[in-house]
């Protein structure tokens, strides 16, 4: 058919199968007899594409759209051309699995300097003093 935006991110097309839905929208009559709408599978868990880090990432990334047997669906239907939504749900696949290729920096826990506590401590006295005196007046003063 058609040539598709190639990406690193995106699989062997041979790991990838479509399948052709009716969408609502615009489009009068015409919405109603054709299979503008596609449904990109892709089956993570069978792939050799992703390393298994990638894949345990891949999962929490997809939410729902990925089923129990480890197979990744997008469902593309936006446009009103079946080529432009093809080209959608391959784009928004390839964006899944790079989100999904790098791992999360690892958080370094800082502590708080301690010109910082001194400021933070003061900042609270101070509140504190302004809340008092809004108090009721101290009848021996």
């Amino acid at each position: 058919m058609g040539s598709f935006p190639q990406s690193r991110f995106l699989p062997p097309e041979a790991e990838l199968s479509e399948r052709f839905i009716l969408t609502g929208g615009p489009g009068g009559q015409h919405v109603n007899r054709t299979e503008t709408g596609v449904q990109l599978s892709y089956d993570v868990a069978a792939s050799d594409f992703l390393d298994p880090a990638s894949k345990v990432r891949l999962a929490r990334l997809a939410g729902r759209r990925m089923d129990s047997d480890g197979v990744l669906t997008i469902e593309a239907k936006s446009h009103r051309s079946q080529r432009r939504n093809r080209e959608d749900a391959r784009t928004r696949l390839a964006e899944l699995i790079e989100q999904a290729s790098h791992a999360p920096r690892r958080r370094i826990p800082t502590r708080p300097t301690r010109t910082a506590k001194r400021k933070r401590l003061e900042a609270k006295r101070q509140r504190g003093q302004i809340k008092r005196g809004r108090g009721k007046p101290d009848p021996t003063d």
